[in-house]
C-alpha cells in the first residue's frame, strides 16, 4: 500500500528521475549496496541515469523529460520538428553505430547532402527497442537484429548484443588501478559489453564501408564542470594532431586548453563544440570533474588492435574515411544565434575500431563508467592516479 504521507522526492535526485521514467517507459533497475543504475530497454538498452545512493543520491545522467513525456510522434507531427531527425531522450550511456558522416555514413542515405536537413538517426538506434533476454539484480542483457544502409548504398545485416553490469567493490578497485576507494567515498560503476555481428553473406570491407560501435553518454552540466582527457605526448609528424576540434567549428580558447599531454574542455552546456582524440594519442581513458557536486567521472574502454582504423564521422566526403577518433567529448549549446540548446548537457564518447567482419564474426567494445563522490582531497588522489593531473590544475585558461 502506498503511504499517503510519504515525503515528496527531492528534485534533481535519482529517485525523482526514476519515478518520472517509470511513468513513461519500462525501466530495469540494477542495484548493489545502495548504488543503482536505471536502464531503458525501449531506448536500446540505454543507461538513463545512475546514482551512488538510491534513497537520496544525485542523478548523474541528463534526461530530456519533455521528449520522453511526449513519446513517439506521428509522421505528421514529426515534420519540421527535431524528432524528424532524432529523438533526444537523453541518458548517460547509449548504443550507437558509426560513422555518422562521410561516404560510408549511416546517418545519411544515398543521394543526400551532408546537411542537417538530410541527417537522420537510424530507427534501430533511435526509436526501436532492444529485447531484454537476461536479467539479475546487477546485470541486464539485451539483443537486437536489424538492417541498415549507408550513404554508398551498402546494406548491412547486423546483430547487436549489449550487457549492462554493475561493478562490485573488487571490480571498482581493479578499474582504479588496483586501489580500493578511500573510506567515506561513494561510487557507482558499471560496465557495458557491446557486440556487433555481421549477419549477412558478404564481408564488411573498406571499399563499401565498415560500421563501428559508438557509445555516448549525456551528463548534467554545471558552471564548474571540466572534461579531462590525458593523451600521449609527441610530435604531430609522428602521432598526428593532439586534438581534433573542428567538428562544429573550431573550439574557442575559453572552452579548450591543450597542454603537452592533457586537455581540459568545458562541460558547462553554454557553447556548442566537439573534440576528438585519435587512437595514436589516446591513453584509453577520459574523465570530468564537477567541482559543484564534488564528483569525479571516469570513462575507460577496452583498447584493442585496429588494423582497419577508426571510422571518420565528419560531415563531408572524406579522403581518409578510416582515420577517425576513438575518444570524443561534446559540450552542448546554441547551434545558431537565437536558437535554444538541445539540452543543455555534455557528452563523453568512445568508439570501437572499424568492424572488418566476415559473415558470422563479432566485434566487442567494452566501456566502463565510474561516478565517484567525495571531498576534493579524496578525489584529487584518484584524479592524479587515473588522469595524471591534480584537481587544482583542472581548469580551462581564458
Amino acid at each position: 500500500m502506498t503511504n499517503a504521507q510519504e515525503s515528496p522526492v527531492a528534485a534533481n535526485t535519482f529517485r525523482a528521475d526514476l519515478d518520472f521514467l517509470k511513468k513513461h517507459t519500462p525501466i530495469v533497475l540494477l542495484e548493489s549496496n545502495g548504488a543503482a543504475v536505471a536502464v531503458a530497454p525501449d531506448y536500446q538498452g540505454r543507461v538513463m541515469t545512475s546514482t551512488v545512493d538510491l534513497q537520496g543520491g544525485p542523478s548523474f545522467g541528463w534526461i530530456n523529460r519533455k521528449v520522453i513525456e511526449a513519446g513517439l510522434l506521428s509522421d505528421e507531427d514529426r515534420k519540421g520538428q527535431l524528432e524528424e531527425h532524432i529523438y533526444i531522450f537523453g541518458g548517460e550511456e547509449r548504443f550507437w553505430l558509426g560513422p555518422e558522416g562521410g561516404q560510408f555514413a549511416l546517418f545519411f542515405q544515398p543521394n543526400t547532402k551532408f546537411e542537417f536537413e538530410d541527417w537522420t538517426t537510424p530507427a534501430a538506434i533511435d526509436t526501436e527497442p532492444f529485447e531484454l533476454v537476461e536479467q539479475s539484480a546487477t546485470s541486464a542483457k539485451f539483443q537486437r537484429n536489424c538492417e541498415m544502409i549507408n550513404f554508398s548504398g551498402t546494406e548491412f545485416a547486423m546483430g547487436i548484443q549489449r550487457t549492462v553490469s554493475l561493478l562490485d567493490e573488487a571490480a571498482i578497485a581493479a578499474s582504479l588501478g588496483g586501489t580500493a576507494l578511500p573510506s567515506g567515498v561513494k561510487c557507482v560503476a558499471y560496465q557495458t559489453d557491446n557486440r556487433l555481428t555481421n549477419r549477412g553473406d558478404a564481408a564488411w570491407a573498406p571499399q563499401t564501408g565498415m560500421p563501428s560501435i559508438w557509445i555516448l553518454g549525456m551528463y548534467n552540466p554545471s558552471p564548474k564542470t571540466t572534461v579531462v582527457i590525458p593523451f600521449k605526448a609527441g610530435d604531430e609528424s609522428e602521432l598526428g594532431l593532439a586534438v581534433n576540434d573542428s567538428y562544429f567549428g573550431k573550439v574557442p580558447p575559453a572552452y579548450l586548453t591543450v597542454h603537452d599531454d592533457v586537455l581540459f574542455f568545458k562541460g558547462d552546456g553554454t557553447h556548442r563544440g566537439k573534440i576528438g582524440v585519435s587512437a595514436s594519442r589516446s591513453k584509453g581513458i577520459a574523465g570530468s570533474y564537477d567541482a559543484v557536486g564534488g564528483v569525479l567521472n571516469i570513462v575507460t574502454y577496452n583498447v584493442q588492435s585496429a588494423p582497419s582504423g577508426y571510422v571518420n564521422s565528419m560531415w563531408e566526403h572524406q579522403e581518409k574515411p578510416y582515420d577517425g577518433d576513438v575518444l570524443n567529448a561534446y559540450n552542448d549549446g546554441s547551434p545558431a544565434p537565437g536558437e535554444p540548446p538541445l539540452g543543455p548537457f555534455y557528452e563523453l564518447e568512445t568508439s570501437s575500431p572499424a568492424a572488418a567482419l566476415k559473415p558470422g564474426e563479432t566485434m566487442r567494445h567494452m566501456q566502463t563508467t565510474l561516478h565517484i563522490q567525495g571531498s576534493k582531497d579524496q578525489l584529487d588522489t584518484i584524479a592524479q592516479r587515473m588522469l595524471g593531473v591534480s584537481l587544482d590544475d583542472v581548469i580551462v585558461s581564458e
